[in-house]
């Protein structure tokens, strides 16, 4: 192809031979011009139309696009649909959900007070039918989206706050006597009875546990070992300190395995049953005493649940 450009102002004509190979690849050129310039005129003109309501380029656009917005119309009502299916679903299961949780806080011993500031603004009672959504708008799903969300913030702190109550409740009854020392039969008990050196009457103090030296002795509860000594009376003792003003004693003991200030948990070995200090025989003396005033290990050993509420309600005492 040759192109022959002239001109008043020159002197001679100019002629431009362009391959079929250039005029090819100058056609495309001007193809994807062309293609791009409609796609940004329809793109930054009829689509704003479309949007603004311009008057009559918006109906042309609408008029040629009809099916693709009628399709898309159609798809996002079926996901509105579905997704207001599953937000019924998920309403349904959170008022179940709440109403568990309001029978586990009575079990957790959560007073109503103390959910006050959990309490909605609009105060009062909820309830009534369900009503699940019908075509909602995604507005309204929005809406009741962020309401389950504020919904799941308010559960997750009551049930934090229940999971608190319930652990303090295992570990006040982790820290009551209420399991037996040894695995032997108890002998005497708690209160007055003759004295087995003077023959007179005198207060026992504790229960007694008759048994084999060296069979083990284990801690009632936990809590922390405050006297590892030998006594006159009481001969190898061992006192543990379970809080609240609450303290164990085991006395003439065969020999000692935990140490002082040791932290036990309830169960651990903490010596051997003997016969030794003022004993007649092998046994374990046990003794409960609170603030420093002998209580009978029976009550504690045989009502555990209610020592525990005791216990667990008494301030902590002053050292």
């Amino acid at each position: 192809m040759q192109i022959m450009i002239t001109h008043g102002s020159m002197a001679r004509t100019r002629v431009l031979h362009l391959s079929r190979w250039q005029v090819v690849a100058g056609g495309a050129l001007l193809a994807a011009l062309l293609m791009l310039l409609s796609g940004a005129v329809y793109h930054f003109v009829f689509l704003k139309a479309a949007r603004e309501g311009w008057p009559v380029v918006s109906q042309v656009v609408r008029l040629v696009v009809r099916d693709e917005i009628a399709q898309r119309d159609r798809f996002m009502r079926e996901n509105l649909d579905a997704i207001a299916q599953r937000v019924g679903e998920m309403q349904a299961k959170l008022v179940k959900l709440e109403a568990m949780g309001e029978r586990v806080i009575g079990l957790a011993g959560v007073k109503p007070e103390e959910l006050k500031p959990l309490q909605r603004a609009e105060g009062g009672g909820r309830g009534g039918p369900y009503v699940p959504l019908v075509q909602p708008s995604l507005e309204q799903l929005r809406q009741v989206v962020e309401g389950f969300d504020q919904a799941a913030d308010e559960n997750t702190d009551v049930f934090t706050l229940m999971e608190s109550r319930l652990l303090q409740s295992r570990l006040a009854a982790l820290m009551v006597p209420s399991s037996a020392p040894v695995t032997v039969a108890a002998g005497s008990g708690f209160g007055f009875r003759t004295d087995p050196f003077t023959g007179r009457p005198a207060l026992h103090t504790g229960l007694d546990f008759p048994g084999d030296t060296g069979t083990p002795i284990h801690a009632a509860a936990g809590g922390i070992v405050i006297v590892k000594a030998w006594h006159p009376a009481y001969g190898n003792v061992v006192e543990i300190d379970h809080g609240n003003g609450l303290v164990t004693r085991y006395a003439h003991c065969h020999s000692i395995d935990v140490e002082l200030g040791a932290l036990v948990r309830r169960g651990q070995k903490i010596a051997s049953l003997g016969n030794t200090g003022r004993s007649t025989g092998p046994h374990l003396h046990f003794e409960v005493l609170v603030d420093g005033v002998p209580q009978d290990p029976a009550r504690f050993l045989a009502g555990a649940p209610a020592r525990v509420g005791e216990f667990a309600r008494r301030p902590q005492a002053r050292r």
